[in-house]
């Protein structure tokens, strides 16, 4: 559990666990190895794992437990989804009436104590006891499986592909169903953006994508592929036999306190189906300029701009920036009874009222340049294009940036300048570019600090030295010294304070929790329009536009790293993309 050093110390010290002096050389190493100092002490004999359990009881007021060789109740066990179990380090034990007894390493973990009081709908008694003790009653869930799906494991896959029938018992099977829910239930309660369901050779690794990064959550024995993959085909009303050519649906889960749709992908690989599905909140509130990142001196220009009657709006990055998100939030501004608003996309990610929405249907001939053609004999007076992908769809939203629509779109390329070549390379005039163009904003998504245990630090001398190859560090400070967060450039960057995540249960020892952008915002003057005229390269654009006071994503990145927001290991991370 997260508790800050100097409580940490103190605590330690004054229990008589172990003397300052080690401890502090033991947190050395410990950051060294990039290891919870916990565990450190624990794994390296310093403080045993019951002095910790027991202070941890005195401190919190909360019953000790000794659940190691227990034989628990599969009903009891399964209260709780093996990846919560897994990831939190918490086991539902007993159960006496309306009262669930758990076990956990972390009292102070109370987003997922709720969880499970929600989930099961009774009351929580909590007892702490050691991480090995909980990890023994873990392997449990898997014996569970096996005993459960016993019937299966005799049984060859293919013979059960080739029945559908026993497809169809499969997918309704209780333990299947069971699965399959925990899958989406937990998946949910992480925040994750996708579950990857994955079959190897002898086991299925279940990953979920969180804050963009892709964990491991789950593994489970490969005979259960089957009944798996049936039971979300059934979801998405998907050909429950076919298993050789890909497939892609949709579904549903609504409940009081979420509305998610899941798109689903079926793939056929060597070692049977795998099977990716992106979560869509639908209840989800579309975000304000402030909740994505955008700062005080890129919102004055996004404001002026989505004001403008016609003209572009365009969002460059790679996919999985964002782009959609920060669309759908100048969408949501625009929005008013007094406009009509229409768009064309692939896939439609979120529902907004009022607004018009087409899904594109290549096999039919309904592409982005179609759906756009179509799109303005419906007299538009704002379009948003999904993507810009060719040359017909980039001449026909130039065209109709230019005859009096406001056109908001996407495009690939790294940075807000490189758009401006990219147009030219689909065969747009340049003064056609330099005359519909409003605003280019480049972004990417970073992990945020959890709040729960940031923490500040110094840059090393070898941190500075390898910052000044990958990044020009000259021309970062110049920018934060300009946004008054240092005093001068003869200031060590040595000197600055920085902030990172030291890892807690809330943020599942990773040391983030969220995301937010961090943004190039481009605005076409009518200097920079002499630029495209001339066909300046991206470089020179970019140049001149920093002359203008542009801030670049990594000067960006880098005065959110400075604010506490996020890490200057994630800016690096996300700016290489």
């Amino acid at each position: 559990m997260f508790i800050p050093y100097a409580e940490f110390k103190k605590l330690l010290s004054e229990n008589k666990l172990i003397n300052t002096k080690a401890l502090d050389k033991a947190k050395l190493a410990a950051d060294k190895n990039k290891q919870n100092l916990e565990q450190y002490l624990v794994d390296n004999g310093l403080v045993s794992d019951k002095d910790f359990l027991s202070l941890y009881s005195q401190v919190y007021q909360t019953p000790i437990v000794n659940i190691k060789g227990a034989k628990i109740n599969k009903n009891i066990l399964h209260l709780i989804p093996e990846p919560l179990a897994r990831n939190h380090k918490v086991v539902a034990f007993d159960r006496t009436g309306e009262t669930l007894k758990i076990a956990m390493v972390d009292p102070t973990d109370l987003e997922t104590i709720e969880f499970i009081k929600k989930k099961t709908g009774l009351n929580i008694q909590i007892h702490l006891d050691t991480l090995k003790h909980i990890n023994y009653i873990l392997g449990q869930y898997r014996k569970s499986l096996k005993t459960e799906f016993s019937n299966l494991i005799g049984l060859k896959s293919e013979q059960i592909k080739q029945d559908p029938a026993k497809l169809k018992q499969l997918a309704d099977d209780l333990p299947t169903v069971r699965i399959v829910n925990t899958i989406l239930d937990y998946a949910i309660f992480e925040g994750a953006s996708d579950i990857h369901i994955e079959p190897l050779e002898k086991d299925i690794i279940i990953r979920y994508r969180v804050d963009g990064m892709l964990k491991e959550v789950m593994t489970l024995p490969k005979e259960l592929l089957a009944g798996l993959a049936a039971r979300i085909k059934v979801l998405a009303k998907l050909k429950i036999d076919e298993h050789r050519l890909p497939q892609d649906g949709r579904f549903k889960l609504e409940t009081e306190d979420y509305k998610i749709a899941f798109r689903v992908s079926v793939l056929p690989v060597f070692d049977g189906e795998k099977i990716v599905m992106r979560l869509l909140n639908e209840s989800g509130q579309v975000l304000t300029f402030k909740d994505l990142g955008f700062d005080k001196n890129s919102l004055p220009i996004l404001e002026r701009n989505i004001k403008r009657p016609n003209g572009m709006i365009l969002v460059t990055g790679p996919t999985g920036s964002g782009k959609t998100t920060t669309l759908y939030s100048i969408l949501n501004i625009l929005n008013q009874p007094t406009v009509n608003i229409s768009t064309i996309e692939d896939p439609i990610e979120y529902r907004i009222p009022r607004i018009s929405q087409s899904q594109v249907a290549p096999k039919i001939g309904f592409t982005f340049a179609n759906g756009l053609r179509s799109l303005l004999r419906q007299d538009p007076d704002i379009i948003m294009v999904g993507e810009i992908r060719d040359n017909e769809t980039a001449d026909m939203a130039i065209n109709a940036a230019m005859t009096g629509h406001l056109v908001l779109s996407t495009l690939h390329t790294n940075d807000a300048p490189g758009a401006l070549p990219r147009l030219i390379d689909m065969k747009i005039e340049p003064f056609l570019i330099a005359s519909t163009v409003n605003v280019i904003i480049a972004q990417r998504l970073v992990r945020k600090i959890c709040p729960n245990c940031i923490q500040s630090y110094n840059l090393d001398k070898k941190a500075v030295d390898y910052l000044k190859q990958e990044v020009n560090l000259k021309n970062i400070l110049l920018v934060m010294q300009k946004q008054g967060m240092i005093k001068s450039l003869k200031e060590s960057l040595g000197s600055v304070l920085f902030f990172k995540g030291a890892g807690c249960s809330q943020c599942g020892q990773e040391g983030y929790k969220g995301r937010l952008g961090i943004f190039e915002v481009l605005e076409v003057t009518p200097n920079i329009a002499k630029l495209i005229i001339t066909q300046a390269s991206a470089d020179e654009i970019s140049n001149f536009a920093q002359k203008q006071n542009m801030i670049t994503m990594i000067q960006d990145g880098f005065m959110k790293a400075k604010q506490g927001l996020t890490t200057i290991e994630e800016v690096l991370r996300v700016s290489k993309e």
